[in-house]
Parts: structure tokens; sequence; C-alpha cells
């Protein structure tokens, strides 16, 4: 796992929160359904881009780099879709490093 991008964004116009975004080498939300058994006949997971990655973001634990880790997003294979769904989901703007 990689972190490639951090953000801040405001809560409650007082509060700095962070947000990030991350790669895996894998489809995250197919690795979690295979694991519990959960996955429905044909499912395959999402294809990694060229770079062999997905992207994710993450809002509760942003700046963590332990694995496993916990995104709150399905994968994107493209880095500007996954930041556009980010400020998509923050209820401000993000500022992004």
């Amino acid at each position: 796992m990689e972190i490639l991008r951090q953000g801040k964004w405001l809560y409650g116009g007082v509060t700095l929160l962070p947000v990030d975004i991350v790669s895996l080498d894998y489809d995250f939300w197919y690795s979690m359904a295979e694991a519990d058994d959960q996955l429905e006949p044909g499912e395959t997971p999402t294809p990694l881009n060229d770079d062999g990655v997905l992207y994710y973001y993450r809002f509760r634990r942003a700046g963590d780099l332990e694995t496993p880790t916990w995104p709150d997003s399905g994968g994107y294979s493209v880095l500007d879709d996954v930041m556009v769904a980010a400020q998509e989901r923050a209820p401000s703007p993000i500022e992004w490093d």
C-alpha cells in the first residue's frame, strides 16, 4: 500500500480532518467478499490499471500505513477519478498537499 495524496477538509467549519488516496495491488472489496464467502456467482475482481493497482480514498484511516487497510471507496483505475469521488463525499473542499 502506498499513500499517493493527502488532504484535509473542514468539518463543521472549525476542525480540519484528513483524507488520503492509497493504491493497492488488488481489489480490496472483492478480496473481502471472497474471504467471507460472499461472492456472487461469476463475480470477478475489478481489473487493475496499467500500473497494476487500484486507487481508493480513505477518511477514517487517513494517514495510517498499516496493512491491511480499510478504504472508504470502491477501487478506481484513474487517480483523478478517485480524487473527484473523495471531493464529492466530503462536505467541504479538500485541500490536497
